[in-house]
């Protein structure tokens, strides 16, 4: 594909991104699949740009606003200014990607040729921009973000704006980190062993995972090392009834499985449950690869669930990682930070109450609720901690660090009574864990 082509892709892309709720990384897989033509030069020079744009959105749409040329931030106008302002491209230089021949996008307008003219030679980040598009991210969070980090905000925050690793968590139900790693290498792709996890391994490099052997066979499942903490956090143990009971794509399903197997066979019951009938058929394939086939899936109806009601307090571990607004993962998914507003929070939370409320009755006595989000904002993780607490004097909460030293093993990040984990703090994704025990 020519730099032109290539640029084509991204607007294709982006328009899609920004006129919808699918994450860029799935748009992405479906564009290419439709074209098999592309190389993984392509791809990934494609995938970069889109990654780029992302990344600089409130930045370029700053400068497009500041340009005095009458255009909106639109998908063309972002990618001239990226091109202007990160690239360093000269107005010919991008005049000539714009050809409208050969697969590539649309000649520039005047006004396009104005602002590309009016941007290069600026730098991307302006002393005159407000903090939050300095560094990108809403300006309705704010005063939550800075109340939680103080002057650690701005580390984080860039932190968060950067390439994430690809970690893979072992399968120990068919492997061990160490044959994992090995026949990993025996196919040309080197891993590290991850700092935290004692079942992770990081790619080293970029590496095309899915036609490995090692990844076909189920020795290995791609996620990132914070959800792994979460799901060791639980401490699964063979003979346990365990329920994850916001599965969604079944990433910790998987590990928790694992943790109750005895010579390759999961020992105990283990249910995987969701809302939605499409996520819980689409887990299946991963089962199935995994060696985890004993692995329950049940379909929830929402309140007053009739399976909820026949199973209360029989479960030793109930995992409820809630829907969340996502702050911990905007490495991989940098558009979620535009897609909510302070309205939709106030939803979120709701719904996540009432997710808890019901998850905490399937816990028996003795048992363990873990309360988990991917969300790095106090409205989502501390204070619905609280106020659940406030309500269910039977809960208590452990410390954390103790839990750490039982489940996972080795020195704990430093935490409180709560684990938060962020990319700046722990290299991971941001995620917040609370181990609550049911008393007898």
């Amino acid at each position: 594909m020519t730099p032109g082509a290539r640029l084509q892709a991204v607007i294709e892309l982006l328009e899609q991104a920004w006129s919808g709720r699918q994450p860029i990384d799935q748009l992405a897989d479906v564009f290419f699949k439709k074209r098999r033509y592309a190389g993984s030069s392509d791809r990934r020079g494609i995938q970069e740009t889109l990654y780029q744009i992302l990344r600089h959105q409130a930045r370029l749409d700053w400068w497009i606003d500041r340009s005095g040329q009458p255009v909106s931030a639109s998908v063309r106008a972002r990618i001239i200014a990226n091109l202007a302002l990160a690239d360093k491209t000269s107005p010919d230089a991008i005049a000539a990607l714009f050809t409208g021949s050969n697969h590539c996008p649309a000649p520039l307008s005047q006004t396009e040729l104005e602002l590309a003219d009016s941007l290069y030679g600026r730098p991307l980040t302006h002393a005159d921009m407000p903090r939050p598009v300095a560094l990108e991210y809403p300006d309705w969070m704010d005063a939550s973000l800075s109340a939680l980090w103080g002057d650690r905000l701005e580390a984080e925050i860039s932190a968060l704006n950067q390439l994430a690793p690809v970690d893979l968590r072992v399968n120990t139900l068919k492997s061990t980190p160490e044959q994992a790693k090995a026949e990993l290498a025996s196919q040309f792709i080197e891993t590290e062993t991850t700092p935290l996890s004692p079942l992770g391994l990081r790619l080293i490099g970029k590496a095309r995972l899915g036609g490995t052997q090692a990844f076909r066979d189920g020795l290995v499942e791609v996620q990132d090392e914070g959800s792994q903490l979460l799901a060791l956090l639980c401490g699964a143990e063979p003979g346990m009834t365990v329920i994850d009971y916001c599965a969604g794509a079944g990433g910790k399903t998987l590990a928790l499985a694992a943790a109750m197997a005895v010579e390759g066979r999961i020992r105990g019951r283990i249910y995987a449950c969701d809302i939605s009938q499409a996520r819980i058929n689409r887990m299946q394939p991963r089962l199935q690869r995994a060696g985890a086939l004993a692995v329950r899936r049940q379909i929830l109806s929402g309140r007053n669930d009739a399976w909820v009601k026949a199973n209360r307090a029989t479960a030793d571990r109930v995992l409820v990682d809630v829907p969340c607004t996502g702050t911990g993962a905007w490495r991989r998914d940098p558009q979620a930070k535009w897609r909510f507003t302070p309205e939709q929070l106030d939803d979120i939370r709701i719904r996540q109450q009432a997710i808890l409320e019901d998850a905490a009755t399937l816990v028996k006595p003795g048992g363990r609720l873990i309360y988990a989000t991917c969300s790095l904002l106090q409205e989502e993780n501390e204070q619905q901690l609280f106020a659940f607490l406030k309500d269910h004097e039977a809960f208590a909460p452990l410390a954390i660090d103790q839990v750490w030293s039982q489940t996972v093993g080795g020195p704990p990040p430093p935490a409180g009574p709560c684990l938060r984990l962020s990319p700046a703090s722990t290299g991971t994704d941001g995620f917040f864990c609370a181990v609550l025990e049911r008393r007898s």
